[in-house]
């Protein structure tokens, strides 16, 4: 077959990001911006383990977790709390820009996966085929394996181009056989900090397998950039809110309408595309909300557009072109500081250029351990992560040849001085070597 190849569709950045005003602006909004509650001043790059916290997050879960009554009893306060988490699944229904189909949350992102990887497998014609690819984090690379012996299917793996930190459509059309019953795509790496085009993938693995089951990690793509699953072509999308400014709660997922009827765990009684088991946490989407409305408010500036969800797709190109701005300082530098690509022993993860890098920039220094990379950066107040050869990121960096890398994740919040901090501890660190 042939695969149209593809086209790189990018919101146009300013190199230099947010106003100074707006940033200001932003960074009031959340807890612990530069400060750690237990380590004193620091610089917070460790976003892909977990992002800042809103205030407004923090402070009105608060408020709807003392409630102690229970939807679906005769009270006013219980109608209010069955629209807490009406009101929430409408604002998660309009982060992904679902148009039909079903939402649900779990306990985790990672069990969102694993659930959906399940019921997809299990609901298959039976035979064939799974595929996942190498550059998928556990959640869905494990999923898949272990989903694909349970049912004795055969499981195909994508390799990834090393060189991009990606992989492609042409990449699934290699691997993808006419029997493949469920197939899972990463949306954007937290390791080599690449998106992927989604709907592209999609496309080639539907030409070849129409009836796949296709389900997408979207976990650490949700705090860079827009979520569109109307356009995607898949069926299932999986986020995980502590990732999206949000607190450590619950993972939340969209099915499509064809996933969301299949067979799996729920109450009889219930519809047939019911899949929460028990109440759910009021006070985790009352903080669901708050966080969409902070998208919203950030959107504003940069839309008239009255619509919550134009203002939610503002946004996320906005925090595009800020993380932009961001990730190629650290990358080239500036006037008065040398930037990653320039310093002794340095080898970046991915193209240093590519228009594909969502807020994250891993590097392997040569003749040195990321572990005491990372360690030696946190004595200068700089926290950042060491990604190795385990349980979560083996997959990926065997490929590369590498036993680990240290990983500097931006957000929006982040500034240039910031960048600008934590390249010049590096350079200090790789000079004392």
């Amino acid at each position: 077959m042939t695969i149209t190849p593809e086209r790189v569709v990018r919101p146009e950045t300013q190199s230099d990001g947010f106003s100074s005003e707006l940033l200001s602006a932003i960074r009031e909004r959340f807890h612990h911006v530069d400060q750690c509650p237990y380590t004193g001043k620091r610089v917070f790059f460790e976003n892909a383990g977990g992002s800042l916290t809103l205030k407004a997050v923090v402070q009105r879960a608060a408020v709807v977790a003392a409630v102690p009554d229970n939807a679906h009893r005769d009270n006013d306060a219980s109608r209010a709390i069955e629209q807490v988490v009406d009101d929430g699944r409408d604002a998660l229904r309009e982060f992904f820009g679902a148009e039909e189909g079903v939402i649900i949350s779990g306990e985790t992102g990672s069990e969102c996966l694993f659930r959906l990887i399940r019921a997809a497998a299990t609901a298959a014609v039976e035979g064939g085929s799974i595929v996942a690819c190498e550059l998928e984090h556990p959640s869905s690379f494990d999923g898949t394996a272990q989903w694909a012996r349970r049912t004795h299917r055969e499981w195909l793996t994508v390799p990834f181009d090393t060189t991009s930190g990606r992989v492609t459509a042409e990449h699934y059309a290699q691997v993808v056989r006419p029997d493949t019953r469920v197939a899972t795509i990463l949306h954007t790496s937290p390791v080599t900090g690449m998106a992927q085009d989604v709907a592209a993938i999609a496309r080639a693995i539907r030409h070849i397998a129409p009836q796949c089951y296709i389900i997408v990690d979207g976990i650490q793509h949700a705090p860079h950039g827009d979520i569109d699953v109307a356009n995607y072509g898949v069926d299932g999308y999986v986020v995980s809110m502590y990732k999206t400014f949000c607190q450590f709660n619950n993972g939340y997922a969209w099915l499509s309408p064809r996933l969301g009827c299949v067979d799996h765990d729920r109450l009889l009684g219930k519809p047939d595309d019911a899949w929460e088991l028990g109440s759910r946490d009021p006070a985790a989407f009352a903080a669901v909300s708050e966080m969409v409305a902070y998208l919203a408010w950030l959107g504003g500036h940069f839309s008239d557009a009255s619509s919550r969800r134009e203002r939610l797709l503002a946004a996320a190109h906005a925090m595009h072109a800020q993380e932009v701005a961001l990730t190629t300082r650290l990358i080239h530098g500036s006037e008065t500081q040398a930037g990653l690509a320039r310093l002794p022993g340095v080898r970046l993860i991915g193209e240093a250029d590519s228009p594909w890098r969502e807020g994250v920039v891993s590097f392997a220094v040569a003749g040195r351990d990321a572990v005491e990379i990372v360690a030696r950066l946190g004595e200068h107040g700089i926290r950042v992560h060491a990604r190795k050869d385990d349980t979560f990121s083996g997959n990926i960096l065997r490929p590369l040849g590498l036993p680990s890398v240290t990983r500097v994740s931006l957000a929006h919040y982040n500034t240039a001085d910031e960048v600008d901090q934590c390249l010049a501890a590096l350079k200090e660190i790789l000079v004392a070597q």
